[in-house]
């Protein structure tokens, strides 16, 4: 088409780059970039996770000095034995090694089940019904954070002491009769600690799940006729379950390999966990092999209860989508 008399004719334009040139550029950048910028994170690992854990199995599928007594760690996998490690699954299958996996199985799952039962509808509270509050509650949340562990716990063993408030408080209000000896190889106080040491671990991850449940949904739920408990249990619940089983792991699994908080508010052999007999093999005992087989037993299990998770919320996932 011809311009008409006395118009300019248009500029001339430069045909630029195709559209998708800057996605091509990037994927020949890709197979470089991404690898360089996860190596320092992979050496990380490597280094603080692969190495020790290596050195932990050949500790335990060393030897002993006969005249030292001391542990030699052999670092040849074709000369490992397999002697100790065998010793350690016998006796925690039938000897004495079965109550205290048992016992540790046991207050883990106490403390879980009531982490679960106070931390969801504190979790829920904060993503749903805190409003300006929220940045406080969830800072409260966080500040046994703040102090240290240990610390937290020795101002329980004053409160928890015979002539301690606790008691006090019990004796005050008749529910006792006599002071609670809760120092002493009790294993409510055991589970009550493991309790107060590690439900933050459980309240930050779901209340990260929940915070991110869209709205929108549950008014549908209540357009259709459902009430705020019917949107709960068929709305916000299943959409949370990933979020729950996330907590829940990230809570239960530095549990099952803590041993001093049992050592702190009960010290007896009665209430003894996997923590403390890895503790007592590595740090009192002359056998170390048999503390390092110990952990490598307890990792294995520990991976068994991670996959479990990780092919349950693989799972989840895909119901959702």
């Amino acid at each position: 088409m011809t311009p008409p008399p006395g118009a300019e004719p248009p500029p001339a334009t430069r045909p630029g780059p195709p559209a998708r040139s800057w996605k091509r550029r990037a994927g020949r950048r890709g197979p470089r970039l991404w690898p360089a910028l996860a190596a320092p994170g992979t050496l990380w690992i490597l280094a603080l996770f692969a190495v020790p854990f290596y050195a932990v199995a050949a500790v335990a599928f060393g030897y002993t000095d006969p005249i030292f007594n001391s542990p030699v760690p052999e670092w040849d996998p074709r000369y490992w034995d397999l002697t100790a490690f065998g010793e350690i699954v016998r006796r925690s299958l039938y000897g004495d090694l079965q109550p205290v996996f048992l016992r540790t199985l046991l207050y883990v799952g106490a403390a879980l089940a009531v982490c679960v039962l106070l931390g969801y509808p504190v979790a829920y509270y904060l993503a749903r019904h805190a409003g300006r509050r929220r940045g406080l509650l969830l800072a409260l949340v966080l500040a046994p954070w703040w102090i240290n562990y240990i610390t937290r716990m020795l101002a329980w063993l004053n409160l928890l002491q015979d002539d301690g408030y606790v008691n006090d408080l019990l004796l005050f209000t008749h529910i006792v009769s006599e002071p609670v000896r809760w120092l002493s190889g009790n294993p409510y106080t055991v589970v009550l600690a493991l309790i107060y040491g590690y439900i933050p671990f459980f309240i930050v991850p779901l209340y990260s799940t929940l915070d991110r449940v869209d709205e929108r949904l549950l008014e549908a739920a209540r357009d259709l006729g459902c009430s705020g408990r019917r949107a709960f249990w068929h709305v916000t619940l299943p959409l949370s379950r990933h979020g729950l089983m996330t907590a829940s792991a990230v809570t239960a699994l530095p549990m099952f390999g803590d041993y001093y908080t049992n050592t702190l508010v009960s010290g007896s052999p009665t209430t003894t966990m996997v923590g403390n007999q890895i503790e007592f093999y590595l740090l009192g005992g002359t056998r170390k092999e048999l503390g390092a087989s110990l952990v490598l037993l307890l990792s294995a299990l520990l991976m068994a209860l991670m996959a479990y998770y990780l092919i349950a919320s693989r799972r989840a996932e895909t119901d959702l989508t």
